[in-house]
């Protein structure tokens, strides 16, 4: 059977929150389509290719970690974004997105999945952002991981092989993750304490902040660091409302 559109969009915003944060661009629905949803898709990033393919899906709703629109004012649109509109209203598909309240999430979040994957067994808020955290402070049992079964980790969980800047100690004991592009919060890595710290992209300054500070520095990739909390939000709106759930897949490097 069928879900509502507003149930679907309703459960959501109940379970992210998103009026907490002080975001890039809007959280929610951003595109309405059918009242109705039968089949639910989810993807990393709005885009021509994922819409393409969620359309072949046959997907009423498309929810996404990264939307159409960023910035606080309108703005005119343009030949891409009418194309990527087109295809939406064509198909009466919905599109809702939801970025850092998705990031942030202590279950269902892109961060503490990460965390639990890799086999932390503590987690703590961590990486302000306008008053609120996005990230988490991962912890593991005992004397910690080594360095080298925690990059192994990474590579396995993301399916690529991280950049490393392995300039911390031989023992984990804690690592700080900040999915995407979250290099700017090495240094509070460092001020709390993490022997190791991870994200999805790295900026041209970590390699010597990481080793003037003796901190592992891990970029896993943007998009395969945020391939985790949209699957995952698809998966519990299946369960919820008993409605099919397919995840996209569009491979970026970066």
């Amino acid at each position: 059977m069928p879900c509502q559109l507003a149930d679907a969009i309703g459960e959501l915003n109940t379970l992210l929150e998103p009026a907490r944060f002080r975001d890039y661009g809007p959280n929610g629905l951003q595109v309405p389509g059918k009242a109705a949803v039968t089949r639910i898709a989810t993807g990393v990033t709005a885009s021509v290719e994922l819409f393409e393919q969620a359309i072949a899906a046959q997907a009423d709703l498309l929810v996404v970690h990264h939307g159409l629109f960023w910035g606080g004012a309108a703005a005119p649109i343009d030949p891409r974004m009418k194309r990527r509109l087109k295809l939406l209203f064509d198909a009466d598909m919905s599109l809702a997105a939801y970025h850092l309240p998705l990031d942030a999430h202590p279950v269902l979040g892109n961060n503490a999945l990460i965390a639990r994957a890799l086999g932390a067994t503590e987690l703590e808020p961590f990486a302000e952002h306008e008053g609120e955290p996005i990230g988490f402070l991962a912890r593991f049992s005992g004397e910690g991981i080594g360095a080298s079964v925690l990059f192994e980790r990474v590579a396995e969980l993301t399916g690529r092989t991280p950049l490393v800047f392995d300039a911390g100690p031989e023992l984990v004991r804690g690592v700080a993750i900040v999915s995407g592009a979250g290099a700017s919060y090495l240094p509070a890595a460092v001020v709390a304490g993490a022997d190791a710290f991870l994200t999805g992209e790295p900026a041209e300054r970590v390699m010597s902040e990481s080793r003037e500070a003796a901190v592992h520095f891990i970029a896993a990739g943007h998009y395969a660091t945020e391939t985790f909390g949209v699957r995952r939000l698809g998966r519990h709106l299946s369960e919820r409302f008993a409605v099919e759930h397919v995840f996209i897949d569009v491979p970026n490097p970066v």
